[in-house]
């Protein structure tokens, strides 16, 4: 049985997981409005991680026997001057979800609950592979720079991502 300082923390996290969701939607809406169909598909498939991390929390939190109580999910920007900008406000946002999950996982510990400790183990995996994977491509960015075609084949390169569901 979860404590009611665990759940309504989950329910918070949910929150917090359908809001990036959000946000990586209207990335995708953006840059499929740019034409650069490579950083919208990437934004996409973020989007669909999001919304999976955030299903894989109601079924856990459900499957303990709690109540998902799902909230207004607050408005998110609608555009990017450019990838770049978008993709440092990407790694800016992994970090705060990063310590959103950290902080969720000391609750657990604090609270003395093994089980969701051992639920949230998989999301604090996930957001080092997530913040790493945001900084190579600010890091591929930098190193294009201005260069058009440098920009293309990276859009190019990032077209190719597919969703692949999380093991949550």
């Amino acid at each position: 049985m979860l404590t009611k300082r665990i759940e309504d923390a989950l329910n918070e996290q949910i929150n917090a997981e359908m809001w990036s969701a959000y946000l990586y939607l209207a990335m995708s809406l953006d840059f499929d409005n740019k034409g650069l169909k490579g950083f919208a598909n990437w934004f996409r498939v973020q989007y669909q991680e999001e919304q999976a991390h955030g299903l894989a929390l109601i079924d856990y939190l459900s499957a303990r026997g709690g109540r998902v109580l799902l909230k207004p999910i607050a408005e998110v920007p609608v555009t990017w001057e450019n990838p770049r900008v978008a993709f440092n406000d990407t790694l800016t946002h992994e970090r705060k979800v990063t310590s959103l999950i950290h902080n969720l996982y000391a609750m657990a510990e604090e609270e003395k609950d093994f089980a969701t400790r051992q639920k949230l183990n998989t999301f604090v995996a996930e957001q080092v592979e997530e913040e790493d994977t945001v900084t190579q491509i600010i890091d591929d960015l930098n190193l294009v720079g201005d260069d058009g075609v440098g920009l293309f084949q990276l859009d190019r390169e990032l077209g190719q991502r597919q969703y692949v569901a999380p093991q949550l």
